[in-house]
């Protein structure tokens, strides 16, 4: 053998060892899929503990990787401008909502010009891009007002989906095709179907061999609204009788089957506000909720199984990278008796809320024992206790930065880039690293510059290397949400709650965060308040009380109800609840 030829196969082995994606020595660029869920809880699905029927999600994990200690921003926009960017939330001008703009860089409620998403980088490098599902990192969302941050205008060829937060399973608010609103297209429509629908749409329209995709499917599922299709609410009648007490022990008990969670983890505490399951007199009823919220979950595992039926059925399902994650913990949000909190406004005083069915039914919104919900002219949630079931075995819920409220399943599948099968990674990581990971597996620059503006530097960093084997990506990461801080490095975890004082945690030993550490190791609290303190001013974040802003100037929330509204409404729904013998509700001009 002559030293050119052995120079060549030389050549050719180290490519074909630092790239997972070299077939026949030919550079091929994967498709790329990110699939996220919107409010659900770490230990929700089957693969992570839960009790929750997700064989095709299970499937994925078995032929992937699940990561154990994976990262998400606490709330719905903060996390997706950080999934789309890979950067900080604040960073890219949503640090909080998309309701107010705060006047402030890191609070504006829109992205900036100075951050660039998955799709514009992909797209400028040559893939086509699709996206199905939950926007919401946009301000505007009104018809007449500008939509230069509508998707369409952020890189993605296609797309199907809602602008804002939240809505109804049955008749979602703001539902657009590409730059237009439009209705629900069947009289059987049901949101998360027609995702998936139009994911498939994209995939079967696809044709290039040489041209690879990105399509992000991101649904709202399964944040309230509870909604889903009655036949699969049926499949987990009784499931649940047991009570959130003991399903969370059951959980805890298979997420250490699973090696997820070491042994020595302990389950957090009862929540306050949680009663024991024992105490409960109208368990029918609660247990109802969560089997509609399993029914949620259930309807997005088919989904997911319908597109990896089409992959390869196309036969690329080889190449096909795909991510499934949540947006943050189970949210504890509670409508007592279809009132906002303790605000003393009916649930239906948000636009959000459609006050009829599409035939013309009240739709009876709020947490109302007796109102079982999943049908449309129903809108309500699971509340605080079994919002802890879901975050089994953490501490507190969404908005928050205990893990609760951050820590999210992570699979990761790629037949052909992931060799490992059935396996774990325990290190940190974080949604700012999925624009990074998306990057290096096709080959594309991240900008310096994007359409003459500047681009701030990545905070993320590519999974590629927790691929192949379990390391240390980051030093340090980073939270802040409306006053809930934290930062975690190496095994420390430094946590606050609404600006409150400092919290320590070794989650080496105690990832529940159960006992506080604060005054065993004052030092390490001091110097970990100073890396939050310089990373914070590096990234236009601000305290909570620097955001008390009672009333923006020339700012009106679009999404409010007039009062006018509200009592027809009332009139009407209160028909309805008299007839049930439950309790009216007021109207907010009284």
């Amino acid at each position: 053998m002559t030293a050119k030829i052995i120079f060549i196969l030389f050549v050719v082995c180290l490519v074909g060892c630092s790239s997972p994606s070299i077939i026949n020595n030919t550079q091929i660029k994967p498709n790329i899929i990110v699939v996220m869920v919107d409010d659900m809880g770490f230990s929700d699905i089957g693969c992570y503990g839960g009790g929750i029927d997700t064989p095709n999600l299970d499937k994925l994990a078995s032929e992937g990787l699940r990561f154990s200690t994976f990262y998400n921003c606490s709330r719905c926009c903060p996390t997706r401008a950080s999934l789309l960017t890979g950067l900080y939330p604040h960073k890219t001008g949503i640090g909080f909502m998309t309701a107010v703009d705060y006047g402030k860089p890191g609070y504006r409620a829109d992205l900036n010009n100075n951050c660039v998403t998955i799709a514009e980088v992909l797209k400028s490098g040559g893939y086509s891009t699709y996206m199905a599902g939950k926007w919401h990192v946009s301000r505007n969302f009104e018809e007449d007002k500008s939509k230069h941050n509508w998707p369409k205008q952020r890189g993605f060829d296609k797309f199907y989906g809602t602008i804002i937060a939240a809505g109804s399973q049955w008749d979602p608010l703001t539902l657009a095709e590409g730059n237009n609103y439009i209705e629900p297209e069947t009289e059987d429509f049901y949101y998360t179907e027609a995702i998936t629908d139009k994911a498939i749409q994209y995939i079967e329209g696809h044709d290039s061999e040489e041209k690879p995709f990105f399509l992000y499917v991101a649904h709202t599922a399964p944040h309230w609204p509870l909604h889903a299709r009655d036949s699969l609410i049926q499949k987990y009648r009784g499931r649940f009788a047991a009570g959130w007490d003991t399903l969370r022990e059951q959980r805890l008990k298979r997420l250490k089957k699973q090696g997820i969670l070491n042994e020595i983890t302990n389950l957090s505490k009862r929540d306050p506000a949680v009663p024991s399951w024992e105490s409960v007199e109208q368990k029918n009823w609660e247990q109802s909720r969560f089997e509609v919220f399993a029914a949620m979950i259930d309807h997005v595992d088919q989904g997911v199984g319908r597109i990896v039926d089409l992959l390869e059925t196309k036969g690329i399902i080889d190449n096909t990278l795909i991510l499934f994650l949540s947006d943050n913990g189970g949210d504890m949000l509670e409508h007592p008796d279809g009132y906002i909190g303790t605000t003393g406004k009916p649930w239906a005083y948000m636009r959000y809320v459609p006050l009829f069915t599409r035939d013309g039914r009240p739709v009876i919104a709020g947490d109302i024992p007796g109102i079982k919900l999943g049908a449309d002219n129903t809108y309500g949630g699971y509340g605080t206790k079994w919002a802890m079931l879901s975050n089994t075995p953490f501490r507190k819920f969404k908005k928050y930065t205990y893990e609760g409220g951050i820590a999210t399943p992570l699979i990761a599948f790629w037949p052909q880039g992931i060799k490992a099968r059935n396996e774990l990674r325990h290190q940190p990581a974080h949604v700012i690293d999925i624009m990074a990971t998306c990057l290096e597996v096709s080959g594309i620059d991240y900008p310096d510059f994007f359409k003459e503006n500047e681009i701030k530097p990545l905070d993320g960093k590519s999974l590629v290397p927790m691929f192949r084997k379990d390391t240390t990506l980051h030093d340090a990461l980073f939270w802040e949400h409306h006053g809930n801080k934290g930062i975690r490095k190496g095994k420390w975890k430094l946590v606050s709650s609404y600006d409150h004082k400092w919290e320590l945690y070794d989650l080496e030993k105690d990832r529940s965060e159960t006992t506080d550490c604060a005054e065993e190791h004052p030092e390490i609290v001091n110097q970990l308040a100073l890396l939050y303190d310089d990373w914070a001013s590096k990234s236009d974040v601000l305290s909570r009380d620097e955001l008390q802003v009672k009333e923006i100037p020339g700012q009106e929330n679009p999404l409010v109800r007039s009062d006018t509204e509200m009592d027809v409404y009332l009139k009407t729904v209160n028909k309805e609840l008299k007839k049930r013998g439950l309790k009216i509700l007021n109207n907010p001009a009284n």
